[in-house]
């Protein structure tokens, strides 16, 4: 499984794994977004998906039951770094990383390729600016994954 892009001005980019916040951005109040399972079910042909939580909803096993995957529990306290330190750990060159909440900010800044998306439960401006995509809502996200010239062509220089 592995997205490769040649995109001009920036060079190839292999992507292997995306990393995803959980909460404001698969989620809102705890509660998965309508069509995140299919959309999730569909990317892992292309990706191996990795979820990032802090559970602050208490409802993370459902979810995982939900989506057939298990979360990564973030523990309180310095949780931008222990996000970014995750994506370190994989590969960050082989990464691409998504969310919108403040503690995802270094998250994205780490990942080749970070993208903040829009939630309805707010987007922290420091998460904006260390994005290289900002798209709209997390379907949008995950669609762009799963389409390489959509991608290609938002990241050319």
């Amino acid at each position: 499984m592995m997205i490769k892009l040649n995109v001009p001005g920036v060079g190839t980019i292999h992507l292997e794994h995306v990393v995803l916040d959980v909460n404001g951005t698969l989620a809102v109040d705890g509660k998965l977004l309508p069509g995140i399972p299919g959309l999730l079910q569909e990317l892992k042909q292309h990706l191996k998906i990795h979820l990032l939580t802090a559970d602050t909803h208490g409802k993370q096993s459902q979810m995982d039951q939900q989506l057939n995957l298990e979360a990564v529990r973030i523990q309180p306290g310095a949780e931008k770094e222990q996000k970014a330190d995750y994506i370190h750990r994989l590969g960050s060159k082989k990464c691409a990383a998504v969310g919108q909440g403040a503690n995802d900010a270094l998250m994205l800044e780490a990942a080749r390729i970070g993208i903040c998306v829009i939630s309805k439960e707010g987007t922290a401006r420091d998460t904006l600016l260390k994005a290289d995509l900002v798209l709209p809502d997390i379907e949008s996200a995950l669609e762009i994954l799963q389409n390489p010239t959509r991608l290609k062509a938002s990241l050319r220089n």
